[in-house]
């Protein structure tokens, strides 16, 4: 007799202690504490032939988004393509949804992983790879409305509905509906308060409402639920980080860097991209930063031959000018040349936007700040096609007005600048940016007006912020 979870999903297994060990690990996959492939092998282990525990060791794979994690993708699919005759239906659409991953047409893969929810709408394990899934491929609009596809078979009766909250909180928060996913995202945490995913959606929401006195006291009070043995800690760290950055607080960025992001040898991709997102971003402020690029493009340089993941490899980039390593830069221009010419997913990734940004970043450690800037102003508009979170991808309009600014083109630096400061008046680095391109652009009026209004912001800001450490530290 086969079981069903407490989502009504059916599984082909008729043991119920394996059901319940793969339902702890499926809980630990959601929540991204460790360690979940030990409770996958405890599922193996009641039960050899439970389909899912495979299929889920070829998920959690995918998630990773890095090529280290290939062959535990494959040996998941194949595992369980083992046991197909006695799988499931749904089952065994999990495993043809992870085979097309490790084809490399991420495309087709998802949209297999969205079907299982049109007929299976509870199961959480196909909710959330096709959630990341959405994020690795750019598509902001998706990460809300896959979720709300799904919503109305999910409330607080069934368990994991904080997970979905969660999800759908981020969704909104990527589509700028940020009053919307702060609720969702405080709602799924009354439900679940350990939930890293959900406290990070609101995380995204204070940096891109600009307050960051808000964000600090967030993340510094939620630290116990996100922070200890958990695989989004560092994520949730260059959160932190940002927000002291945007203050201007170098000294504090460097500390939380060192303590908690810094890269190791060891390290998975989605760690290493925010060391160089936090170093890049530093980099443009012209903040010495010491060795740390040495140590960061070091790690990179093993994955220059991938040509894995486009949005990898712009990171990796950074590093390599960071570190001033010619050598690297060339060798990962021509693995994308080639990753360019061929097919899959990631191919067009990289013809559309990973190739012309790593060339752009080339441009701008060589000095040749026109090519650049001309460079990225040809894909910033799609520049989402690669994957990430606008907060993430916000490196490519930082780099465009730093180039502008070197290659003299003021005005053009001035325009990007108020647009950001548009969309976020309350950012003291924003307002600061304003004054300096103001000034170089010779309009003594508007400087002085954006010069004053920078001033006060800082104050105000900064005010702000005492207050809240203050009552913090009470």
């Amino acid at each position: 007799m086969s079981l069903r979870d407490s989502r009504g999903n059916p599984y082909s297994s008729s043991s119920r202690p394996a059901l319940e060990r793969y339902e702890k690990a499926l809980d630990l996959v959601h929540s991204f504490f460790v360690d979940p492939l030990a409770e996958l092998d405890a599922t193996l282990k009641e039960d050899p032939e439970f389909v899912m525990a495979h299929a889920t060791r070829a998920a959690l794979a995918i998630l990773f988004g890095d090529n280290a994690m290939k062959p535990m993708l494959r040996q998941g699919i194949e595992a369980g393509e083992q046991l197909a005759q006695k799988a499931n239906d749904r089952e065994r659409r999990h495993l043809a949804a992870a085979s097309c991953w490790l084809d490399g047409d991420l495309v087709q893969g998802l949209r297999r992983y969205s079907e299982i929810l049109v007929d299976y709408p509870r199961d959480s394990l196909a909710l959330h790879v096709a959630h990341i899934g959405d994020f690795f491929l750019g598509q902001s609009a998706m990460l809300r409305d896959r979720i709300s596809q799904v919503l109305p078979y999910w409330d607080s009766g069934v368990p994991f509905y904080g997970y979905v909250l969660g999800m759908h909180a981020f969704g909104l928060e990527e589509c700028n509906e940020f009053d919307r996913a702060e609720e969702r995202g405080r709602r799924a945490l009354e439900l679940n308060p350990r939930d890293p995913w959900a406290i990070h959606a609101v995380a995204h929401v204070m940096e891109m409402q600009g307050r960051h006195a808000d964000g600090i006291d967030w993340l510094n009070a939620r630290r116990k639920d996100w922070s200890i043995d958990n695989a989004f800690a560092i994520h949730n760290w260059w959160h932190l980080a940002l927000y002291h950055l945007d203050l201007g607080d170098n000294e504090r960025v460097l500390e939380i860097y060192d303590q908690s992001i810094r890269a190791q040898p060891s390290s998975y991709a989605l760690d290493m991209i925010d060391a160089s997102a936090m170093l890049w971003r530093m980099h443009l402020r012209g903040a010495d930063v010491g060795s740390r690029w040495e140590e960061l493009a070091t790690c990179w340089e093993t994955t220059i031959a991938d040509g894995f993941y486009a949005f990898n490899d712009v990171h990796a980039m950074m590093s390599f000018v960071g570190a001033n390593r010619a050598d690297a830069m060339k060798r990962l221009v021509g693995t994308l040349e080639r990753r360019a010419q061929g097919t899959g997913t990631n191919a067009m990734m990289t013809r559309d936007v990973g190739l012309p940004l790593v060339r752009a970043l080339k441009d701008f450690a060589e000095g040749r700040y026109e090519a650049c800037l001309d460079g990225l102003a040809a894909i910033r508009t799609i520049a989402h096609r690669f994957g990430g979170s606008n907060a993430q991808r916000d490196l490519v309009n930082l780099t465009m007005i730093e180039a502008a600014h070197r290659a003299g083109r003021h005005r053009q630096a001035f325009a990007l600048v108020s647009e950001r400061t548009s969309f976020k008046p309350s950012s003291p680095f924003n307002w600061a940016l304003s004054a300096r391109s103001a000034a170089r652009i010779g309009d003594r009026d508007v400087a002085d007006s954006i010069s004053r209004k920078a001033t006060w912001q800082a104050l105000e800001t900064a005010g702000v912020v005492r207050r809240q450490l203050g009552e913090l530290a009470a």
